[in-house]
Parts: C-alpha cells; structure tokens; sequence
C-alpha cells in the first residue's frame, strides 16, 4: 500500500505561510480532510489515506511550521487557533470549493478540527468530523471548571487523574527546553520510543522532519492552551455530526474528558477501541472502516445511528465471527454481538440454524451478517472458511471458538472412538480456529481477541466427565499460552468456563457404555437438571461481551463455576473428594 509520497501536491499560501496539501483519489468524489497531531506531519495518515482514498477524494496537509509547509515569523502567536482556521479554510477552498469537507482529526489535529467544527465561520464548509485522542480546548476548559465547582470525590479523582496524564503540556510551556530536547537527544530516540511504548510499526515514520516539526509544534500549546482553558467559549456547539473514536490504553487522556460531550455535539456517534494513542499508525484499517462509513452515512443523508447494545461504541461496526452460533451460548453471543453494532459471522455445522441465527441478528441491529456452515473439526473446511472469509469480509476483530460436544461416562467405559469425536471438536476445533484465524489477526498487526469456551470441568474433576473434562482443561491451558504469546501482538486471548448452562447441548450429549435406551434416559434427566438450574445462555455471552472490553484472562461464570475455580486455586483437596462422588444414576 502506498503512502503520501505518491500524492499529487499542491501549495496554498495563507496568512503568510505557505502550506503543502496532498491529494489523493477521485476529486469528484466527496472530500475527506485528514488534519495531523503533534509532533507529527502529514504522513501519520500515510496508512489510512490510501484506504479512505479507495472511496474518497483524500487531502492531507501540513500543518503551519509542520513537514513542507513554512512556520510563520514570528513563531510566538502564530499557531493561535484563529490562525489555524484561517488554514483550514484556505485549504477546503483550494481542493472542494464547492462542496463542504469531512474532518478527520488526530491529538493536536482533533484539536483544531474542534475550534473549526464549532465557530461560526466555518458553517456549512464542513459536513462531518471524526475525532480522535484531541478534546476540544473549550469543551475542556468547561470540564476542569465544572468538576471544581462541584469537586465529589469521584470529580476530584478525575481531576487528579488528567492532570497526571497532561504532566508534557506543562514541560511544552517552559521557554527553550522544548526545542532543545526535540532538536537533540528526543529527537533522535523518539522514532523507537513510539516502537517500544506505543507499538508504532516502524518503515519511513516519523519523517526525518520530525526534530523541527517537534520545535515548531510547541507553540501549539504556548499560544492556545492556557488562554482557552481559563476563558472557555461558552458557544462552543458543533454544528456537523462527530464521530468520536477513543482510544481505551491512551497514556495522554482520560476518556472520562469526554463524558459531558452530549451538552455540545447534538449529533454524535461514539466509538472506542483498545488502542494507545497514535492509532492512524496502530489501527489504520478500523480507523479507515469507522471513517468511512461515517461519511458515507452522511453524504447519503442518513447520520448515522449507532447501536444501543451494552458495548456498542466498542464493537460497533467490528468483524465478529462465532463457532457452534445455531444455538446456545453461540446463538445468544452472535446475538450479543449484534445488538452492539458488530459484523456478525454465525458459523455452525447446521447451515439452517446459521441462517436463522444471521437473520435474527441483522433483526437485532448488527451492521451486517452472514451465515457460514463448516464442521470445526474437519480442518480442510476450516481452511477453506478462513480464506472465504478473509477474501469477502477481511480479518476477524474478535473470534468465539464455542462449538463444542458432550461426552459423559466413566474412563474404562470410554472407547478410543469416542475419545476422538470429543477431542476433534472440542479441542481441535478450537486450535484450528486460533492458528486460522489468529494467523491472520497477526499478521494484520493491529490487535484483536479470541474467546475459547472451556468449562467448570477444566478445573473441577469428576469421575463422570472424563474426556470432556480433559478436552476442556485442554482449552484452557492452550488459552492460557496463547495469551502469553499473543500480548505482544495486542491481541487477547479469555478463556470462558460457564457452567450450568441451559442449553441444547444436554440434547445431543454422548453417554460411554450406555446402550441407545439408557442413553436417552441419561439426555432426559441431564436436560431436566440443566432446565431445573435454569441459568441462561444469554448471561453468558454477556460475560463473554465483557471479558472481551476488559480483556481477561479466564471468566468462570455462574456461581457454581466460580466457587469451582476457587477451589481449584486455593483448596486443591477439596476438589479432588468432590471428584470421587459418583453422580446418581
């Protein structure tokens, strides 16, 4: 994929600066106006402009004192934000004269898109604004002076917490300091800080701009912070729909700045992603994707409506694929998903309780879904759905390996044949998932999580559940060790142990050493328990949903699982007598 360095380049000269636009894409489509941070240039965008070019007529420019673009002389008060406005418009003139631009903004460039989205004379030269790790400095200032008005302890942490998080923004004010550190030692290190802190993939960013760019920028902060944080305006209102995306890991700024937003953005649509800061350079195609249809929804006239689900500015709009979906934990996780705003691929051997699982999540607001039919256990298929899937939807943001079977019986009753039906689904399954799939998430770069349904029997013996159990405990520890090898690759791995669940698979349960009659019987009375027990697969996809926004590790969910896995943790003993008790018959 390309980077800016293959754009066509135009000057604009504004308020005595001279400034370099690129362009990319078909000029009579709509524009999309990409505005940089600090201390950056333009070519932090060199990921996502030639994704949102495949749509959009793109322009990226540098910013005054930035990359190829001139600093004004003085420096002092020449990165006021009336300044940058006067940039902005000069550039929206110069590439779409006649039709308003969509803003996509990122740190400092969120920053200026803000002032131009909420003034006055920028009504009607803007159509949208996606926003990311960059507060508005009004809407800021309102948010300090309303939490010491009323300063609650919970106000007064929020405070705290920002302030350490800001802890650069007093270091930028002091004179010479900055410029000095950027144009030495900084400057040199900061390329392979952003490599070790913030996982930026190295190859031709920052550019070697960067030391003077870093010395101009400061004065971003000298020339605006201060006097808009102590005199807010008090009509700061945006008049376009904003798209805020917010990085959850930001060491910069606390999503708490962005609580109140609602007071000043009446069309606002909310996105969140596990990110650190600088996700044109880490998430450039969920970015590009979130983008992208947000602009494309407003041209058509329709702003868009983001799912109201628990978790909907999370996994609204992300490829969710999930095993075993035509019922159970997988039918009511896919719909989960699906009342959050996610993509949803339901996959299930049944290619009838797929499809209906599908159509009840398009019905239940997912942003799109598809039924896919494949046995977990026949790795051919899974190889074959990979790449389908991979070729007409792209990389899955978040896999749910939940297909399984039940297997109960005593060890020496258990054949070799039924070792391997247990075995192929329920572990092999999973592990053709994660190394299909997971392959891919990492070669992407740019994050994701798999969920393996394990079980209570992962952790608590039993003489009645010896193969499922080993299938289970299987699971888990794979999980466990693909967490460890996949960290560093942001993705995350969670292990989910249910339970009692009630759910069909009691129904289709295999019983070793019981003829066709008393393994009815033993379905019968398994089915009857489970229903008694009444616990239902709907809370386990919410905690599903949650363990993937918090990223945990292993998730017992129903009391009886958690009283299980403490005691496997802490009194080992004690599962083990409560193993030896035979399950009445």
């Amino acid at each position: 994929m390309t980077g800016l360095s293959g754009a066509r380049e135009r000057r604009v000269r504004t308020g005595g600066v001279e400034l370099c636009v690129a362009e990319l894409g078909d000029p009579g489509r709509p524009t999309v106006v990409l505005v940089h941070g600090y201390p950056d240039s333009k070519e932090v965008w060199s990921e996502v402009a030639p994704r949102l070019a495949e749509r959009f007529h793109v322009v990226a420019y540098d910013v005054r004192g930035h990359g190829r673009s001139t600093a004004p002389r003085p420096l002092r008060g020449g990165f006021t934000l009336e300044k940058l406005t006067d940039d902005f418009l000069a550039v929206a003139d110069a590439v779409s004269p006649d039709r308003p631009v969509h803003l996509v903004g990122h740190d400092w460039g969120s920053v200026q898109c803000w002032e131009f989205v909420t003034v006055g004379r920028t009504a009607g030269r803007i159509a949208s604004f996606t926003s990311m790790s960059g507060p508005s400095l009004d809407h800021f200032g309102h948010w300090i002076n309303s939490r010491l008005k009323r300063p609650t302890p919970r106000r007064v942490g929020q405070l705290l917490g920002q302030g350490a998080k800001s802890w650069y923004v007093y270091l930028l004010h002091t004179p010479v300091l900055p410029e000095l550190a950027w144009r030495g030692p900084l400057g040199r290190r900061w390329p392979r800080i952003l490599e070790r802190v913030e996982k930026v993939p190295g190859g031709g960013y920052p550019t070697p701009s960067l030391p003077s760019d870093a010395a101009h920028g400061a004065w971003l902060y000298r020339d605006n912070v201060r006097p808009r944080l102590r005199a807010p305006r008090a009509d700061a209102y945006a008049h376009a729909p904003v798209q805020l995306i917010t990085p959850l890991d930001d060491a910069f700024l606390s999503e708490r700045l962005y609580e109140d937003l609602e007071l000043w953005v009446p069309r606002l649509t909310r996105r969140t992603l596990r990110a650190r800061h600088w996700v044109p350079r880490t998430r450039p195609d969920q970015l590009a994707a979130w983008t992208g249809d947000f602009v494309t929804s407003v041209e058509e006239g329709r702003p868009e409506v983001p799912a109201r689900g628990r978790y909907a500015d999370r996994f609204g709009g992300r490829l969710v694929l999930v095993t075993g979906a035509g019922s159970g934990i997988g039918r009511a996780t896919a719909l989960a998903f699906a009342e959050a705003g996610a993509r949803v691929l339901a996959v299930d051997r049944d290619a009838g309780a797929a499809a209906r699982t599908a159509g009840e999540a398009r019905d239940r607001g997912a942003a799109a879904a598809w039924a896919e039919t494949a046995d977990v256990s026949d790795e051919r298929a899974m190889e074959k759905l990979a790449e389908r899937v991979t070729a007409e939807h792209g990389v899955v943001d978040v896999l749910v390996n939940n297909a399984g079977v039940g297997l109960g019986g005593p060890f020496l009753d258990t054949t070799a044949e039924e070792w391997r039906k247990v075995l192929d689904v329920n572990l092999w399954g999973v592990i053709h998932g994660c190394r299909l799939f997971g392959s891919r998430m990492a070669e992407r770069g740019q994050g994701g999580h798999i969920v393996n349904v394990a079980s209570a029997a992962a952790f608590q013996p039993s003489r009645a559940l010896p193969a499922y159990g080993t299938s289970k405990a299987a699971v888990l520890m794979l999980s466990e060790c693909l967490r460890a090898e996949l960290a560093e690759r942001d993705i995350g791995v969670t292990a989910v142990c249910p339970g009692f669940v009630d759910t069909p698979i009691t129904s289709t349960a295999r019983f070793a050493g019981a003829d066709a009659e008393e393994e009815r019987r033993l379905r019968k009375r398994a089915a009857r328990l489970y229903g008694l027990r009444g616990y239902p697969p709907e809370k386990v996809a919410a905690a599903i949903l949650r363990a993937v926004a918090r990223d945990e590790a292993v998730v017992p969910v129903t009391p009886e699982a958690r009283t299980a896995y403490a005691l496997s943790r802490w009194l080992p003993g004690a599962s083990r007598r409560i193993a030896r008790v035979k399950p009445p018959v």
